[in-house]
């Protein structure tokens, strides 16, 4: 009987990562997750998984066991906030990371690194998109990081670049200095019948992706991808202004920040050759989450 395999999923008590959790066990792994419940929350907890709580910067004392996945999804994952705290972005996505580094370097672990679309983000503008905020330099840094890492010590990984993700357990607030997402803050305002607030034209694009198609896709890419950079992105791209018709809204107006640019899809070509194809829509799921 062929072993148990062990995967490890930092932030596993978070949004994308408690649906890790949930579709790893499903595969029979033995699941552990590290989490230091910044954003994370215990009613996120997946039977089956065992938790354990700390800073990544501790992983090696925290999980001593050897794994065959290490995904690290553990980071500090808002652009806009990260302008207000770039302390404690650094502490958690740098120092934290680090940790995460070292710890892969020592066990030889495959390792899937959640990186952030953020940084490819281009309006046209001459502050590149790493650039606009310490989440995103922080990110684009680290996936710099694990690719160095990857070559001088002879290990295997691969990088993943989410794409706005949306879906169950995600957090409404972006807009009201929190760490949600505008696909629930946009589903909150319409159930509470409260202001919804677009900042700019509203003419900003998303590739939304649900995080099913997100979680099926790590899997996929630990179990059969090679040292390389892998888009997690659906099809189809709409505008702010499109979501808040899709929820029935009408929006309020408000100065653009600097953050108020536009991310599109990307191609998913390398996904596809590992066996992916994007089962979920936004219309689709906008529908059924508002009945």
């Amino acid at each position: 009987m062929e072993q148990q395999k062990l995967a490890v999923v930092t932030g596993g008590a978070g949004f994308v990562g408690s649906h890790l959790c949930e579709r790893l066990i499903k595969e029979v792994y033995h699941v552990i997750s590290l989490d230091n419940y910044f954003t994370g929350s215990e009613e996120n907890h997946v039977a089956g998984v065992e938790y354990r709580r700390g800073h990544t910067k501790d992983i090696a004392a925290l999980i001593p066991e050897t794994p065959d996945y290490l995904f690290h999804l553990g980071e500090y994952a808002r652009t806009g906030p990260s302008l207000f705290e770039p302390e404690v972005v650094f502490d958690l996505n740098m120092v934290g990371t680090l940790g995460v580094l070292a710890y892969w370097r020592e066990k030889k672990c495959k390792l899937i690194y959640a990186g952030s679309s953020t940084k490819f983000a281009n309006d046209g503008k001459e502050i590149a998109g790493r650039d606009r905020a310490p989440y995103n330099f922080s990110k684009a840094v680290n996936s710099e990081l694990v690719h160095n890492y990857g070559r001088w010590y002879e290990l295997p990984y691969s990088v993943a670049y989410f794409y706005n993700v949306y879906g169950p357990r995600e957090r409404a607030g972006q807009f009201n200095g929190g760490y949600g997402t505008v696909v629930e803050t946009f589903r909150q305002n319409k159930l509470n019948n409260e202001t919804t607030i677009i900042y700019g034209s509203g003419e900003q694009i998303r590739a939304f992706t649900h995080v099913l198609d997100t979680v099926e896709a790590l899997v996929l890419i630990a179990e059969k991808g090679g040292p390389d950079e892998y888009a997690i992105s659906a099809a189809q791209e709409f505008t702010l202004n499109q979501l808040a018709e899709m929820f029935g809204l009408t929006p309020e107006y408000r100065a653009a920040t600097r953050n108020s640019r536009s991310a599109g899809k990307e191609d998913t070509a390398k996904l596809q050759a590992l066996g992916w194809q994007q089962q979920y829509t936004l219309k689709e799921y906008i529908e059924k989450s508002l009945t």
